[in-house]
């Protein structure tokens, strides 16, 4: 295995294991096509489909850059595809640098986790035997969880974690390590 291709199956599990997901298949300030800020990381391309009455879109989008637009995290990359109409002939082709929202899909967080090892209790003639507990307490972040979102931020009220500008400047780190190899 080359040192590329590693490079690159690590980084889309890093990606994968954030649980990085783009949000809508539809395009949001779509330009015409033009250089992107860097060439495209063909490993990291997200399937991306869409139907209407009139027809079909299939294709990837490939980030080449992120960033941070009034606190949300923007994914900027090249969107390719194939336009079919209603009969499923093909009517095009597409190739355009687009910029849509991403998040960072739900995610679990271990609130507590308590193991006891056997007690043994003689209480004036009472015996009380226990074998080994393990409580294993886990919130799932996610919009509408309101009780696991709250312990998730508590957990990690003091784990610094990223803005959405800091998350940005990570991603387009990994991207340009990448486009280097």
């Amino acid at each position: 295995m080359t040192h590329r291709l590693r490079l690159s199956m690590i980084v889309a599990m890093v990606l994968a294991a954030m649980g990085l997901s783009f949000a809508g298949a539809g395009v949001a300030n779509a330009a015409p096509t033009a250089a992107a800020a860097a060439p495209p990381v063909t490993a990291l391309a997200t399937p991306i489909t869409g139907t209407s009455d009139n027809g079909s879109f299939a294709g990837t989008f490939t980030p080449t850059a992120f960033s941070a637009q009034n606190g949300n995290l923007v994914a900027t990359g090249v969107l390719t595809g194939t336009v079919k109409n209603a009969s499923g002939a093909t009517i095009g082709t597409v190739t355009r640098t687009v910029s849509m929202p991403a998040t960072v899909a739900a995610a679990t967080c271990q609130v507590l986790n308590l193991v006891l090892g056997p007690l043994h209790l003689d209480l004036l003639g009472l015996v009380v035997d226990l074998n080994q507990v393990h409580l294993l307490i886990t919130a799932v972040q996610a919009p509408g969880n309101l009780l696991g979102n709250l312990l998730c931020a508590i957990t990690h009220l003091l784990d610094g974690n990223p803005a959405a500008g800091g998350l940005a400047a990570l991603l387009n780190a990994i991207l340009a390590l990448l486009g280097q190899l």
